[in-house]
């Protein structure tokens, strides 16, 4: 007899990154066939939730069929009492799992753009230099369909446009270090996968606190959509994160390549050429240049692109603009100045 429903789905998603893995990790430029390592490893980011319960139990189990070594991580934020001993619990549970290397890493979370956003930042953070310091192949994370969605409702309050309603990439980070298996399984999925196989899983009580804006927006925004619209809602966001994505990528392709016709021998931006570019495809040249020039990417909005436009399209002899990151764009004559200053 086979393995429950939820258990074959957590363990086929899973199954299906790692073999992605092991194709990416032979194509790593400068490394030979015969140079790899005979067991790359492969790290869970773990909280103890069940979505990552279900991914530690999964990796642990696919990771020895596929020649992997499997290990996980799980960060303390400090952000709780006792958040150190549910570290070390869930520490204790991913070695009974078989799961090796194990750490919990402790951070400092601060208050930039806000205590999600900032406890986001340090944690990936965290994932980073565990996975440096393991030289880990990549990292797994459980963001599961309702993220996702959650996310896109997200992107759609704030107004940032198509690469924000893209939602949460299935391969991110450097070298695609992070990957998302469960992007394709509902939360239940994972829940129920835990319960079948007797896995304790801790449920952060930040999760239905009310003063945080997911929180509100996963117990009371989506359900209110769902009574509105139907039980299909979830899964209509998802698909409209995965089709935005590609949409943006294409149009990100574009303006990578327009990038280099629209500047001068000093690198500064021709206004000219850029008037000339279609708006979708101008915005994002205008975003790539304020991050090269020193714009954090996570704090540079739609407003603040849409204002150094106007420095192209209603040029009235407007002074700089300030962008994060003591960033400022000015307009020079003919070209447009972005640089940090």
């Amino acid at each position: 007899m086979g393995p429950h429903p939820a258990v074959a789905a957590i363990r086929l998603a899973v199954r299906r990154a790692l073999h992605d893995i092991l194709d990416d990790y032979g194509r790593t430029p400068g490394r030979a066939p015969d140079e790899r390592p005979p067991s790359p490893l492969v790290l869970a980011a773990c909280s103890g939730g069940a979505d990552s319960m279900a991914l530690a139990s999964a990796l642990a189990f696919e990771a020895p069929r596929l020649g992997l070594r499997a290990g996980g991580v799980t960060v303390d934020h400090g952000l709780q009492a006792g958040s150190d001993q549910r570290a070390a619990d869930v520490v204790l549970r991913l070695r009974e799992l078989g799961l090796d290397p194990v750490e919990s890493v402790a951070v400092s979370v601060g208050r930039d753009g806000g205590p999600e956003a900032a406890a986001r930042d340090a944690r990936y953070a965290a994932l980073d230099a565990a996975a440096e310091r393991h030289g880990a192949a990549a990292v797994l994370l459980g963001h599961t369909r309702d993220d996702q969605a959650e996310t896109v409702l997200l992107g759609l309050a704030r107004g940032s446009g198509i690469r924000s309603l893209s939602g949460m990439a299935a391969v991110s980070g450097a070298g695609g270090r992070y990957r998302r298996p469960f992007l394709q399984l509902d939360r239940q999925t994972a829940r129920k996968a835990c319960m079948v196989q007797s896995l304790s899983v801790w449920d952060d009580p930040h999760n239905a606190d009310s003063a945080y804006t997911r929180s509100r927006l996963r117990h009371e925004g989506l359900p209110a959509l769902e009574k509105a619209l139907g039980k299909g809602v979830v899964g209509a966001l998802a698909r409209t994160a995965q089709l935005s994505r590609d949409d943006a990528d294409a149009l990100d392709a574009w303006a990578g390549r327009a990038a280099a016709g629209v500047r001068d021998a000093d690198g500064n931006l021709e206004c000219a050429g850029l008037r000339a570019l279609p708006p979708a495809v101008r915005r994002r040249v205008l975003r790539r240049a304020a991050i090269e020039a020193g714009a954090p990417a996570g704090s540079l909005f739609a407003r603040h692109i849409e204002e150094v436009d106007r420095l192209i399209t209603g040029w009235r002899g407007q002074g700089a603009i300030n962008l994060p990151g003591r960033v400022v764009a000015r307009r020079q004559g003919g070209r447009l100045v972005i640089r940090q200053g």
